[in-house]
């Protein structure tokens, strides 16, 4: 894969986390530099981590992971999205009690596409570490962006974002369900 081809990949895979921490912005207290850092380095590391797995999984059973990850992600994230958009507006300390388990089902939730990718990955002739670790860091990147700008939106519309980005989230998972379904 070319350098070219590699940024493409760990951007598309990036979005949906950005997605998701913009929700996650929006619905928290005000983010720390630590936190949002904290943050990225969670949605990163899972993200480099699941192309990895799906590599490894590709090279023994390609044919039953295929078969349900789309599953997996659309339970996980609509999950996710249903909560946040259900607990629009709590407190603070409601939205900090559970935020590192939801970050890291979030995290997961939005990495399985990333799996299936790593499983197509197995087929071909490249260099799995490279790309999981642009994936990862691009993932980083984006979600820590995506915290900081759901704390903008979130400071001006408030509940709104809030249920906007759970919608988002169940719809994703919607979308990657659709998407497996309907080329079956």
């Amino acid at each position: 894969m070319s350098p070219i081809s590699i940024g493409v990949l760990a951007i598309s895979m990036s979005v949906d986390a950005f997605i998701a921490s913009v929700g996650k912005g929006a619905s928290g207290p005000r983010p720390s530099f630590g936190h949002t850092l904290r943050t990225g380095m969670i949605f990163g590391f899972i993200e480099a981590l699941t192309p990895l797995i799906g590599w490894g999984v590709g090279m023994a059973a390609s044919q039953y992971v295929a078969a349900v990850d789309h599953w997996i992600a659309f339970i996980l994230l609509s999950g996710v999205g249903l909560h946040m958009a259900l607990h629009a507006g709590a407190s603070d300390e409601e939205a900090a009690s559970t935020s590192m388990w939801k970050t890291i089902v979030t995290a997961v939730g939005t990495s399985i596409d990333a799996m299936a990718v790593g499983v197509s990955l197995a087929f071909l002739q490249v260099n799995i570490f490279v790309i999981a670790l642009a994936v990862g860091a691009t993932t980083m990147l984006m979600s820590s962006t995506g915290l900081l700008v759901g704390r903008f939106v979130g400071r001006r519309f408030g509940r709104i974002a809030e249920i906007i980005g759970g919608a988002a989230l169940v719809g994703l998972g919607s979308l990657i369900l659709w998407e497996h379904l309907s080329a079956a």
